[in-house]
């Protein structure tokens, strides 16, 4: 099979992104299971968003998707996660502050996925502007992070910690991806 990457190093950066993000969503699927669908039954609805990133890096990576349908679909698996899980439902916090500024950043990922990736001239973004992305996914993610940590824990806290970081993993995979494209105009 052919991939579309020829540098190790970028080889690396997508295999690493997609064994991580597989192996989280198992991780998380095995939660769904474990605590029954009827208490983690909005965790499964966030693995398919997931799952289906997952598996258009990979067709992506082995070329079997073109640029633009990976650009589309992917910023809007993404783009509802981020709807869904930060902003319609957006998990209790124990502290406002925390709350509001992952709120905030949320919605500002989500406009920088319409505006950078859902665009007609969508060939014109820089790398930037790739990066702008996965750190404010990365922001949000430690933000929760702390959140988890000056909580109680519970039999909870694994699997919360774990799903926190998967949207950053996939992110970064897309980053990766996409970077390939900047440098190739």
């Amino acid at each position: 099979m052919q991939t579309r990457f020829k540098k190790s190093a970028k080889v690396f950066d997508i295999v690493i992104t997609a064994v991580g993000g597989t192996l989280s969503v198992g991780i998380m699927l095995y939660g769904v299971f474990y605590f029954g669908l009827g208490e983690a039954w909005p965790e499964l609805v966030l693995n398919l968003f997931y799952v289906a990133c997952l598996v258009m890096i990979w067709m992506y990576f082995f070329d079997r998707l073109d640029t633009h349908k990976f650009n589309y679909w992917c910023s809007i698996s993404v783009g509802m996660t981020v709807l869904l899980r930060d902003i319609l439902f957006a998990p209790p916090l124990a502290y406002y502050s925390l709350h509001l500024a992952c709120l905030t950043l949320s919605v500002l990922l989500l406009c920088t996925l319409t505006f950078f990736y859902a665009r007609k001239n969508w060939k014109s973004y820089t790398k930037r502007n790739l990066w702008a992305i996965c750190v404010i996914d990365m922001i949000i993610a430690a933000l929760y992070n702390l959140a988890v940590y000056l909580a109680p824990t519970d039999e909870y806290t694994n699997y919360m910690l774990t799903e926190i970081w998967i949207r950053p993993t996939i992110t970064y995979g897309l980053v990766a991806c996409f970077v390939t494209e900047v440098e190739k105009r």
